[in-house]
């Protein structure tokens, strides 16, 4: 990092009003923590406590908003009109990274690989549906609010009368819900700086998936970095999430969530434009496996901003 950017005073935004709040205030916390070892000019900025405009007296600012109106593009966006330069996805990659339902159609428009799915929308949507989704689908399914992170809302059925219900679940955050063939076969993600790729970590819980509880609140989840695949699988992964992060627009830094299948083939799950980032979070651990410790992980990604 240059003095330069040494000298800029750098909001760093973290809180917000999204159901991911209690996360980006962990995320934020330890991102201002290790901004201000390295000697950087950095500040706390929660929106939700103060308003956009008070950001004409920050030079740069530090993006570690999870969930809507802070991954979703909106802040992004603003930022952009404002002429601050900022850290990860433009407005238009986190827009389509944050929708999980627009981002499978645009894989599957490019040729990447993802599980088969199906869209619910809340004005069509009746009970009675569930049958023909699981006739198509299979049993089991994955339930997913399209537009929240964290795996909030998020839950597997097994059953017609279990999906339905799954579905009214996840309509209480969102107008659109995805429905997702159920993939049986381990979970990696692949953590995106710059143009590179980081090590691939592989996740192992005990519970039915890698839920909200399994990430931030278990002590049985696991976290393999090396993930233990073979030198060839782990480049064509890295290659594959490199292309997968591109193809929705995302740039700076990310993480891109996978899985592979019963016969051995990726599918791709989701784009994360702003991953959680306390110092035992996901992105940092891939960092780590490099020799780039927390603080010179996030100097780097400020470094970067635009």
């Amino acid at each position: 990092m240059t003095e330069a950017t040494k000298r800029d005073k750098v909001a760093v935004l973290f809180g917000g009003t999204s159901a991911e709040r209690a996360v980006s205030l962990n995320s934020g916390s330890a991102v201002l923590a290790g901004l201000q070892r390295e000697g950087v000019d950095a500040h706390a900025f929660d929106p939700k406590e103060r308003p956009l405009t008070d950001l004409v007296d920050y030079d740069r600012a530090f993006v570690v908003l999870h969930g809507r109106g802070g991954e979703d593009g909106t802040l992004q966006g603003a930022l952009e009109l404002m002429g601050i330069p900022f850290t990860g996805s433009r407005s238009l990659g986190c827009a389509l990274a944050m929708d999980k339902v627009r981002t499978k159609w645009l894989w599957a428009g490019v040729g990447l690989p993802t599980a088969d799915f199906e869209v619910v929308e809340k004005e069509s949507f009746s009970r009675d549906k569930a049958e023909a989704i699981m006739a198509r689908l299979g049993s089991p399914v994955m339930v997913k609010p399209a537009n929240e992170g964290s795996s909030i809302g998020m839950a597997k059925a097994n059953t017609e009368a279990e999906l339905a219900q799954a579905i009214e679940a996840a309509l209480v955050y969102d107008s659109t819900v995805l429905v997702e063939a159920w993939i049986h076969g381990p979970e990696y993600t692949v953590a995106v700086l710059g143009e590179e790729a980081l090590p691939a970590i592989h996740m192992e819980t005990p519970n039915v998936f890698y839920d909200y509880q399994a990430k931030y609140q278990s002590n049985t989840t696991q976290y393999h970095c090396p993930a233990g695949l073979s030198d060839d699988d782990e480049q064509a992964l890295r290659a594959l999430a490199v292309r997968a992060f591109k193809a929705v627009g995302a740039s700076g830094w990310g993480r891109v969530d996978v899985m592979r299948d019963a016969d051995g083939r990726w599918q791709l799950l989701e784009v994360n434009t702003v991953p959680g980032m306390t110092e035992t979070s996901l992105v940092p651990k891939a960092a780590a496996a490099l020799g780039i410790d927390f603080d010179t992980l996030v100097t780097r990604i400020l470094a970067d901003a635009r």
